[in-house]
Parts: structure tokens; sequence; C-alpha cells
């Protein structure tokens, strides 16, 4: 597996319920990524940080929770747009995909703030986006849909793939690049 490639949604969901983790993969990848993107140091002991809870194991050395912090720092810093979002394949249903993108996008909200504190120097375009991701984080899951809604889910998928990408320029990459300059 590339380190770019983040680790199968299965073994991150085995891996969170075994270390009692109490969080989806989906929503543990958003609160990683929340966090990364709110400046929030790629750390083996990841999950402690993230769920504000120090009793919490650091994941083992190279196991599915370490390989999706390493892979997920590593596409968020890549120039290309290589970001990807850990959720349910194609093939479940919109019900089970909607709903793990809904907890992506409350675990991102969380993880970011926890790491960008209350009041972070956002664009304008980046606290439109961030309220955006509130309104997602705050939706149903659909039960069944057509064809449209499909499509619909794609482009939510999309935005949010964008809006994460967008706060991390913001947040943690402005924050290195003012590191770099001092």
């Amino acid at each position: 597996m590339a380190a770019t490639e983040l680790p199968a949604l299965s073994d991150v969901d085995a891996e969170s319920r075994r270390l009692s983790l109490g969080a989806s993969a989906s929503e543990l990848h958003g609160a990683l990524c929340g966090w990364l993107a709110g400046g929030g140091a790629s750390v083996r002991e990841w999950p402690a940080k993230v769920l504000a809870d120090e009793a919490v194991a650091t994941p083992e050395e190279r196991g599915p929770l370490d390989r999706l912090r390493l892979a997920s720092a590593a596409q968020l810093g890549d120039r290309s747009f290589g970001f990807d979002l850990l959720l349910p394949d194609a093939d479940a249903s919109l019900s089970e995909r909607s709903g793990a993108l809904f907890d992506w996008c409350r675990g991102f909200l969380g993880g970011f703030g926890l790491s960008a504190g209350s009041a972070p120097t956002l664009s304008e375009e980046s606290r439109e986006a961030l309220g955006d991701l509130a309104r997602l984080a705050a939706a149903a899951p659909q039960d069944d849909g057509d064809e449209e809604d499909e499509e619909a889910l794609t482009e939510i998928e999309e935005f949010v793939r964008i809006v994460a990408l967008l706060l991390h320029g913001d947040v943690a990459m402005a924050a290195q690049h003012r590191q770099r300059l001092n």
C-alpha cells in the first residue's frame, strides 16, 4: 500500500471498535483531517487528541489508525489535490453513504475546533465553507433516492473534500508558511 493510500474503511472501523473509541471510521477520519487542517500535529497518539480523551490508547505503529494518519497528512499536503474522504464504497446504500459523509463532517468540525481554536484566522471563503460544513454535519441521512440523489451526494462529497483542502491551506499551511518566513 502506498504511503498516501488510505487503509480500508473496515480495517479502521475494526480498530476503532477494538480500542473502544466510540466513533465510526468516517467520523474518525473527519476528526483527524479536521485536526490536521486546523494545524494539529501529525502524531501517533492523534486519537487521544481528536477525541479529547488522554485515556485513549496510542495506535500501533503501522496499524490501521497510524496508516490513516500518515496517508491523511500526506494527502492534505499534496499539491495535486489527491485527498480522499474515508467513506463507504459506492455499492453501499445511499443512507449509509450519506450518513457516513455527515459523520465525517461532524468529526472534521470537532477536530478542527480542537486544533485551530475558537477564532482561527480564516478567509471569507473559508468562513462560509465552515458554515456549510456545519450545516452538513447537522443533516440526517436520506433513506433512499434516485439517480439525481446519487449525483447530489457525489457533488456534496467533492465539495466537502475541497472545503477540507481549503481550510487546511488557510490554517495549517499558512501557519507553516509564516514559520518559514520568521
